[in-house]
């Protein structure tokens, strides 16, 4: 069997050497790029089976290259990781040709195991308590910005909201459901 090779785009520098130092001592050849625009200038000739993308970096979302990604490499497995985890942008990187979604932190295992399974988890837990009304409305400015394609000022009025509060807002870490 060729050797796997595995791309990982990341802005984390720290994130990025330990998970390629553990993806190599897993048998794969590991390409790490700090954008996409970095990733998207990488030799096509090397095939990718794997790829692990953070959604928000600096510069142009890890969300832009799945159709790049899909196109130069059509069997490629692609998992979006992200510490933004919301409902609006899983089902905007699946609509995209994702495999798979996970939010930050993951772990090595973790992520292969996403990027193995084929399947949905049918034993996945359900919830048993709804959201709560905070993360309800982080999961409504996340759709709303993403419906504005991350214009702040366009989001801030569609939410009747000031633009200052809808960043700080945004600059908030997820809240717990």
């Amino acid at each position: 069997m060729s050797e796997q090779h595995f791309l990982v785009v990341d802005d984390d520098e720290v994130f990025t050497r330990v998970l390629g130092r553990s993806l190599t001592r897993r048998g794969f050849q590991v390409t790490i790029a700090h954008s996409a625009e970095q990733a998207r200038n990488l030799d096509s000739q090397t095939g990718i089976q794997w790829a692990t993308l953070d959604l928000k970096m600096t510069g142009a979302s890890g969300l832009s290259l799945i159709p790049w990604l899909r196109e130069q490499y059509p069997e490629i497995r692609i998992l979006v990781l992200t510490g933004y985890a919301s409902i609006a942008t899983a089902v905007d990187a699946i609509k995209l040709g994702a495999d798979q979604y996970l939010p930050k932190p993951a772990d090595t295992d973790q992520i292969l195991a996403a990027l193995n399974a084929v399947q949905p988890n049918l034993a996945q837990p359900v919830a048993h308590e709804p959201m709560s009304v905070n993360r309800l409305e982080w999961e409504h400015i996340q759709q709303v910005l993403q419906q504005h394609e991350g214009n702040i000022s366009a989001t801030a009025r569609a939410l009747n909201m000031h633009r200052r509060t809808l960043q700080r807002k945004l600059a908030k870490y997820p809240v717990k459901r």
